[in-house]
């Protein structure tokens, strides 16, 4: 009989059960659970609370919700018997994080902390804790910090220090209330298992930790604030092992969640990005993977450490071992075109697109593939969401060159994907600039699946062959990879990751090739992006961050 292993994607508004065969890596059942509260950032669930400009949460119980539905439809779907699964490996939206007892129980499921925004889960994208993130690095680079350089110089207001620094500063009692701090994909995990560990891809991405070295020391956290006095052996606290290894196995209560049998072995935690390099296929250097979703991430391998500005970090053995993974990322992409489709499209555009019976992105898509480069007369900076590589801040915001009255809806739809696709240059760049080769792109992920016209102009602008890896759901099947590994050889799995990846991944890759005419153009247009990029990113002209700082405190 065939064995399964089953891969769960954690993501920004809903989560995935993925069931892989082990031996020849076909998906046969997929399931979809969208989170009932999806991202909140206007209201605490319940109730009238109003959240505060940047603000970015969610309700864990919808992550349980998601193993009580997508599991056992994807099962259902697969026709798969739950005695056939022998791995569970899960990844998850990073920097996640929420505060919990030591039983696991999230603060915000207790009554006493419901109404404080600070005791529900931080997403990723909560990006209120800037005044931290820079608290943070100014004393990182007073003190020079060694583990600074390998963050690019500068951590982000997304990540797990900054987020617990603003639980401190703003909800004290919750910051002492938490015996424990707890990324997303450990807390599901340990929902699972019964058992706490600490994934190391999240701990060495987002929380600073380093093999050999751990955590930023005692000393920096107490100059930072007293009251972080031992957070390392407190909240943080909990053994930190390697992605895919395996944590426990399925307990009796979440087995019958999952419509699964107890004893299965279930993997540690990775990033939904960092699972998606195996999940494509990649498990050598010089190839970057490009995880296109509502952000992007960008993931490559190389033999040794290289310190590149404005990274989210360079971590060993981070996404597979032997290696030195390195991760940048755009905070903004699918987010920016939902924003423009959802806040900005003419009513009598969205009727012709239900008329033909296809979604408003298809017609815009159809329409916007119809222009050449620089028909538009527009340029726009890609930073709705502000930058995280390489400026890494998360205070600046968009802008739209060009504009007139004669400005129609695919022209500025497709100069919003032109946008993005100049960020990912500006990253190429500041990787080839620093001794780490790109020599390809791979694309995955939701907008890859979808948007064909987004990836040719990936390429065109880049000059490069862009590969769309030949799964849709690559995280997802990255982390059944991992449950095959976390199975073991012994149990119908495999003893290492490169060599699931390796028999699981199916080899089905569509290539874009650029257009030579189309990338010259590119070439101008990308030097008036890098000009408006140096302008207004690196302290020329800060009229971005004044004008937020009006918005969050108007005279």
């Amino acid at each position: 009989m065939p064995q399964f292993a089953l891969g769960l994607d954690f993501g920004t508004e809903s989560g995935r059960a993925l069931v892989v065969n082990v031996a020849t890596g076909e998906i046969v059942g997929s399931a979809v659970h969208r989170y009932a509260d999806g991202v909140i950032d206007e209201h605490l669930p319940g109730t009238s609370i109003e959240l505060e400009p940047d603000t970015a949460l969610q309700n864990p119980n919808d992550y349980i919700e998601t193993l009580k539905h997508a599991v056992p439809e994807a099962l259902k779907q697969g026709g798969v018997r739950a005695d056939d699964v022998i791995g569970i490996g899960v990844d998850f939206t990073a920097c996640t994080i929420l505060p919990t007892r030591a039983d696991g129980t999230p603060l915000c499921a207790l009554d006493e902390f419901r109404a404080n925004p600070h005791a529900w889960v931080k997403l990723w994208k909560h990006h209120a804790a800037q005044p931290e993130a820079d608290r943070i690095n100014a004393l990182a680079r007073e003190r020079n910090e060694p583990w600074l350089a390998l963050y690019g110089g500068r951590i982000s207001s997304e990540w797990y220090h900054s987020k617990t620094l603003q639980i401190l500063n703003d909800a004290p009692e919750i910051y002492q209330a938490a015996d424990r701090i707890v990324e997303g994909g450990d807390w599901i995990v340990w929902q699972m298992t019964g058992v706490l560990k600490r994934n190391a891809c999240a701990a060495g991405y987002k929380a600073l930790w380093q093999k050999g070295v751990g955590y930023p020391s005692n000393d920096f956290l107490c100059a930072l604030d007293p009251r972080l006095d031992r957070l390392n052996e407190t909240k943080l606290a909990g053994e930190i092992v390697a992605p895919g290894t395996r944590v426990g196995v399925l307990t009796e209560r979440a087995a019958q969640w999952m419509g699964l049998r107890p004893g299965i072995a279930v993997a540690a935690a990775t990033i939904d990005a960092h699972a998606a390099v195996p999940g494509a296929g990649v498990t050598e250097p010089g190839r970057m993977v490009l995880i296109l979703g509502t952000s992007t991430c960008h993931m490559i391998l190389d033999r040794a450490i290289h310190l590149v500005p404005g990274i989210s970090g360079v971590v060993e053995d981070g996404i597979l071992p032997g290696w030195f993974g390195y991760e940048a990322g755009q905070v903004g992409v699918g987010d920016l075109f939902e924003w423009f489709v959802e806040h900005n499209l003419d009513v009598r555009y969205a009727q012709r697109a239900q008329a033909r019976g296809i979604s408003p992105y298809q017609l815009l898509e159809e329409d916007a593939a119809k222009l050449q480069p620089g028909e538009s007369g527009l340029l726009a900076l890609d930073w709705w969401n502000g930058c995280r590589t390489p400026l890494v801040d998360a205070n600046l915001s968009g802008i739209i060159v060009g504009l007139t009255l004669g400005t129609r809806a695919p022209e500025i739809y497709r100069a919003l994907i032109e946008a993005t696709a100049f960020g990912t240059q500006i990253i190429i760049e500041t990787f080839e600039q620093n001794g780490v080769a790109v020599n390809e792109l791979v694309a995955c992920g939701g907008l890859a699946e979808r948007n064909k016209l987004l990836l040719q102009i990936y390429a065109d602008v880049t000059g490069r062959e862009f590969v769309e890896a030949g799964s849709g759901h690559t995280s997802a099947l990255g982390a059944a990879m991992l449950g095959a590994y976390a199975a073991g050889r012994a149990a119908g799995g495999y003893d290492s990751i490169t060599e699931a990846a390796r028999q699981m991944f199916p080899a089905k890759l569509v290539t874009h090739q650029p257009n030579a005419v189309h990338h010259a153009t590119y070439r101008q247009l990308f030097a008036e992006y890098r000009a408006l990029h140096e302008y207004f990113g690196r302290g020329t002209n800060d009229v971005m961050k004044r004008l937020r700082a009006l918005r969050v405190a108007p005279n």
